[in-house]
């Protein structure tokens, strides 16, 4: 696991856009696998309270959205792509919910690190809501309040193929995102 920077540090050609889409082991898995992506990291924003654990975002105490925090090279992958990715992956018509993942940590959510970001989400989102009947629920905000989430989350997947959830749950985003996407799947060296 790389811990992505704050926006503040990115180093040149480098970019950032975190996003919520149910689970973060769901959207982590995926977005490891798109070229041009530097790294993932699972973790909460957008809540009330300082460092959330699991159990309190979970318990939906703290107002956080699990998400996962993208750094790319915006030369050998667009935004635009990153979101046709997740929306994609996720059902973002479904209010606080994916699936059986039920509550406010589970919602739809493109957090932008820079207001230059918004047309281009925009014109993302607009081309969901013309996909989905204007059902989309995606919340748009900038990325406030973002912590990490516990060491035992990051590339959880990866650590945990064959847990139950990981098997018939997050195993199947990742196919989709595979057969789907073919052009933006890193190659064998991780490039």
């Amino acid at each position: 696991m790389t811990t992505t920077p704050n926006p503040a540090t990115l180093g040149p050609g480098e970019d950032l856009i975190t996003l919520g889409g149910g689970c973060f082991w769901c959207t982590e898995a995926v977005f490891l696998r798109v070229k041009g992506v530097l790294s993932v990291e699972s973790g909460y924003t957008n809540g009330e309270i300082e460092r959330p654990n699991y159990e309190q975002v979970c318990g939906g105490r703290t107002g956080h959205a699990e998400v996962v925090r993208v750094r790319f090279d915006p030369k050998r992958v667009s935004l635009t792509d990153l979101l046709q990715v997740f929306f994609t992956i996720h059902d973002p018509t479904t209010l606080n919910r994916q699936g059986a993942d039920v509550g406010t940590q589970y919602r739809s959510g493109i957090y932008y690190s820079r207001p230059e970001q918004l047309a281009e989400i925009r014109q993302v989102v607009d081309e969901a809501q013309r996909a989905h009947g204007g059902k989309v629920v995606t919340e748009i905000q900038p990325e406030q309040n973002y912590w990490p989430a516990e060491a035992y989350h990051q590339d959880y997947f990866a650590n945990h193929p064959e847990q139950g959830y990981c098997a018939f749950v997050v195993a199947p985003k990742v196919d989709k995102f595979l057969l789907k996407f073919r052009e933006l799947v890193k190659d064998e060296a991780g490039a």
